[in-house]
């Protein structure tokens, strides 16, 4: 074999940082987090802080000389219990810099799955927020591998054993000799949601990340620069916050985080104030913020949004409704994406073609809806129960399989996971979609949310996504529910709009004007004041189907 004249040179984290010190050191991380309580609402007060890409590279060094002090190695498992903050970030890139592994642990699961989570990835240091730290004598004793905890951020009184961030960090040397680094060692941890059985860890490479960071910063993915200011709103604790804290540094764009501060009030004020161009995350946080948006408009005082260029979406299927409403509406172009946390996570993305901006309106917004094509370097494709290939004709529905060099190709200490969802090299997602000729894929359903009536199956995800662009409509879940007759029949949950009201008669003829044919239309609904949601935002299915596990349809 011929062999090349190229260097080979590591993908390795350290050279994005290098990156941002070199290039972007003046460029800025905006956190609004926690600074004291409301004496009348007892709420948090968010305050302010600014640091540059400069500061956070010191910083960064700072932190691998305080880590490696404390006794932390290259591949010990470094846990994070945090929101999106500038200390979070840090942490992003000096865990890995120094050889060992970012352990992200999503703060919304409860606590046992924490400690399983915890236990599972033998986590020897824990950085905690500070207004987390109330949940650390419930998750602490059982973790016995945690040596040293951290706090990020001022409390009243620090933990028993615990140390003070910026005291951890204090002092330290700014110049940190990063040790030689393979590219296929671990960069960072992350585990599934968990919500059937307990979470799966999937551990992230050094070479997977700087691939994910250069290819989904690319024009037709998102498309982000210098001159972008971003506000990922999809939480640090999940999935790398789909990149976003990579992407940033490595291409210059500002960063602005939130932490716990996500209402649609407050995120509106901070797109206009921070003049964000570009913004990113799950469904339920949009459909708020275009609740906000049009409660505002109609008051006669609207928030100045003017400055975002893309509103990206991902995390489940987004409603065409939703999609449409923020173009029309507010002039905020959205963009559908879909990944999981195997996927590291960005798997397709739905830039528009040239061709489809000519598109008549409505053509153009169901062109919009499509969860995208697959990025560069990742393929995917439908398969039957056999595992038989089946056509890209946008019609024909089946099993999404994915594979490139960011899909895990195992689960972390897990056999049984990794067995069943790996086929011949490629991931097997789960979930059931169709592709057109043109290669953009659509999330018809997870396999097991799918209702299978008379023989016949029913998606629930275009369900929910139809009935969500109903006006009186906020949220909408559909599951089956048991039927004598027809085996499984599809229940609509719903949330109405604030002063709305609507009946099946209604419902009905909206579905049948939007191409559902009469069988597949759900045989009853039921209000609800809001839906169950999973840590990370997505309608908890299994949650319903257990609430409805008895109902009777009349």
């Amino acid at each position: 074999m011929l062999q090349s004249t190229m260097m080979d040179v590591p993908l390795s984290i350290p050279f994005l940082l290098e990156r941002a010190k070199s290039l972007f050191a003046d460029k800025k991380v905006i956190s609004y987090i926690p600074v004291g309580i409301d004496p009348e609402t007892k709420a948090p007060i968010p305050g302010r802080l600014e640091e540059t890409y400069g500061q956070m590279y010191d910083r960064c060094h700072q932190l691998m000389h305080a880590l490696a002090e404390a006794g932390i190695q290259p591949g010990d498992r470094v846990g994070t219990f945090a929101t999106n903050t500038f200390r979070h970030l840090e942490l992003y890139f000096a865990a890995p810099s120094m050889g060992a592994v970012c352990h992200m642990i999503n703060i919304r699961l409860p606590d046992d799955q924490v400690v399983y989570i915890i236990n599972h990835a033998e986590d020897k240091v824990l950085f905690v927020d500070n207004f987390l730290a109330p949940r650390l004598p419930a998750i602490l004793p059982k973790c016995p591998t945690i040596k040293l905890v951290v706090i990020m951020g001022a409390v009243p009184a620090l933990p028993p054993g615990a140390v003070d961030y910026e005291a951890f960090i204090a002092h330290k040397a700014t110049e940190y000799t990063y040790p030689e680094i393979d590219e296929r060692q671990a960069s960072g941890m992350c585990y599934t949601s968990g919500t059937t059985g307990n979470p799966k860890g999937v551990l992230y490479s050094h070479r997977a990340i700087v691939l994910h960071c250069i290819t989904a910063a690319m024009g037709e993915l998102m498309g982000l620069s210098e001159a972008d200011t971003v506000l990922p709103i999809v939480p640090m604790f999940h999935v790398n916050a789909w990149g976003y804290p990579y992407m940033c540094p490595t291409v210059g764009s500002n960063l602005v985080f939130t932490s716990m501060f996500t209402d649609p009030k407050f995120l509106a004020k901070v797109f206009a104030d921070e003049k964000v161009t570009h913004t990113a995350g799950v469904p339920t946080i949009w459909l708020g913020l275009l609740d906000e948006l049009d409660r505002a408009k109609q008051a006669g005082a609207p928030h100045n949004t003017s400055s975002i260029n893309s509103l990206v979406v991902g995390g489940s299927a987004a409603p065409r409704g939703m999609i449409e409403a923020f173009g029309e509406r507010h002039n905020i172009h959205v963009i559908h994406a879909w990944g999981m946390t195997e996927t590291t996570p960005l798997g397709t993305m739905n830039t528009l073609k040239p061709a489809h901006h000519h598109l008549e309106k409505a053509a153009k917004y169901d062109q919009m809806a499509l969860t995208g094509r697959p990025t560069a370097l990742v393929q995917i494709k439908l398969v039957d129960e056999h595992d038989h290939l089946l056509p890209n004709d946008g019609k024909t529905i089946g099993r999404l399989l994915v594979r490139g060099p960011w899909v895990t190709a195992s689960y972390y200490k897990d056999e049984a996971g990794t067995a069943a969802t790996q086929q011949n090299g490629w991931f097997d997602t789960g979930d059931i979609a169709t592709i057109n000729s043109e290669g953009y894929m659509l999330i018809q359903d997870r396999a097991k949310d799918l209702i299978k009536s008379g023989g016949e199956w029913i998606s629930s995800v275009d369900l929910e996504n139809t009935l969500m662009g109903h006006p009186s409509i906020r949220e909408a879940a559909v599951v089956a529910v048991p039927h004598p007759k027809w085996d499984e029949r599809p229940l609509g949950v719903i949330v109405m709009r604030e002063g709305s009201s609507v009946d099946k008669t209604v419902l009905d003829a909206y579905l049948l004007e939007h191409g559902f044919a009469k069988w597949m239309l759900p045989d009853a609904y039921e209000v609800v004041a809001e839906i169950p949601k999973t840590s990370v935002g997505k309608f908890l299915k299994r949650a319903l189907r257990e609430q409805f596990k008895d109902y009777k349809l009349i």
